[in-house]
C-alpha cells in the first residue's frame, strides 16, 4: 500500500490490530528531494500525519517509534553532536521533510495519545550502512555497483564528515526503547538518538578509502568536479541520553561496520545465499550486544 492513502491505510491498521507499530516508510533520499519536492514532502510528512491519524482510532496499540533521521535538526555547521533538545530543521526538502515529521509527531503525542494509552516515540540514527541496501545516490551502495562494474567511483564532497554506523546498532536501539515504551508507558515517549561513538564521525574520504582498501580487486576512486546540491559539512549526533535512560549503546565502530557492509556484499557477488549472510551477520553483533556494552 501507498502512506500517502489515508483509507487505505486505516483498513491496513484495523485490520492488523497491531500491539506495535514501527513507522520506517519514506521517501528517504536528499538529492532525490531537490527533484521530487512534493512527493517526499507528501510522503515523508502527510504519510507520518496518515499513518498517526490510523493509529489513533484503533485501540490496544502499546508503542509506537517513528523513524526519521540526523538530519532533522537545523544543521548551524557547530561541530558538537546535535541533542534531542536542539531545534528541527533542515536546508533541503528531504531534511526539512524529517523535521516536519518530528513536529507531527509530538503534536500527536501531546495531543492525542494520552487519551488512546499509546506511548509514541521518533528515533534518529545516524548516516546507516550495511549490506542489502541498493538504493542510488548513497555513497556505500554507488561505491559497490562501481567496485563491482571495475570502474572509478566519483565522490561528491569528500571533505563532509557524517556519524557513520551500521545498520544493526540503530535497529537494536530501536527495539530496545520499544520495549521500555510497552514496559513503562509515556515515560520513554520522547525523541531519541541512535548515532555512533564519535569517533565513527569520520570525512567521506576516510569512508571511501577504507571500504576501497577492503574491496581490492583494482577498487578506485576520484572527486566529482561537477556542480551539486547544498550539503552540511559536519552532521553529528549527541547519543547521551539513549545511553544513559535506555542503557543502549553502539555495539560496531566504523572499521567493523565497514567490513560487515564489504562481507555482505561480496557474498552477494559470489552468489550466496543471502537470507544466510544476512542472519549470521545478525547473529555476530547479537553475540556482541550479550557482552558487556562496548564499541567494537
Amino acid at each position: 500500500g501507498d502512506i500517502r492513502n489515508l483509507s487505505d491505510l486505516q483498513s491496513a491498521i484495523a485490520d492488523a490490530k497491531p500491539d506495535i507499530v514501527i513507522h520506517m516508510a519514506a521517501q528517504s533520499l536528499v538529492r532525490l528531494s531537490y527533484v521530487e519536492p512534493v512527493e517526499t514532502f507528501a510522503t515523508n510528512v502527510m504519510g507520518t500525519v496518515n499513518l498517526l491519524e490510523a493509529i489513533r482510532h484503533v485501540p490496544g496499540i502499546a508503542a509506537v517509534v517513528i523513524v526519521t533521521s540526523d538530519k532533522c535538526y537545523e544543521n548551524t555547521g557547530s561541530p558538537k553532536g546535535y541533542s534531542e533538545t536542539d531545534p528541527m530543521g533542515g536546508h533541503d526538502p528531504y531534511s526539512s521533510s524529517k523535521g516536519c515529521a518530528e513536529i507531527v509527531t509530538a503534536a500527536y503525542r501531546r495531543s492525542f495519545s494520552q487519551d488512546a494509552g499509546t506511548a509514541i516515540a521518533s528515533a534518529r540514527a545516524g548516516n546507516v550502512i550495511g549490506g542489502g541496501d541498493w538504493a542510488r545516490d548513497r555513497l556505500v551502495p554507488d561505491m559497490i555497483r562501481a567496485f563491482m562494474a571495475k570502474e572509478v567511483v566519483k565522490i561528491r564532497n569528500p571533505a563532509a564528515v557524517r556519524p557513520w554506523q551500521h545498520v544493526l546498532d540503530p535497529i537494536i536501539g530501536y527495539l530496545v526503547l520499544v520495549e521500555r515504551l510497552v514496559r513503562d508507558g509515556r515515560q520513554f515517549a520522547e525523541g531519541w538518538n541512535f548515532g555512533p561513538e564519535r569517533e565513527s564521525a569520520q570525512p567521506v574520504s576516510v569512508l571511501v578509502e577504507t571500504l576501497a582498501r577492503k574491496w581490492g580487486d583494482g577498487a578506485r576512486w576520484e572527486r566529482d568536479a561537477g556542480n551539486h546540491p547544498h550539503e552540511a559539512a559536519f552532521l553529528g549526533l549527541d547519543c547521551s541520553k539513549a545511553e544513559a535512560l535506555l542503557k543502549w549503546h553502539p555495539l560496531i565502530g566504523l572499521d567493523n561496520a565497514l567490513q560487515l557492509s564489504t562481507d555482505w556484499y561480496r557474498a552477494f557477488h559470489k552468489g550466496l545465499n543471502m537470507r544466510d549472510v544476512t542472519l549470521q551477520q545478525i547473529r555476530t553483533v547479537a553475540e556482541l550486544a550479550n557482552q558487556p556494552l562496548h564499541s567494537s
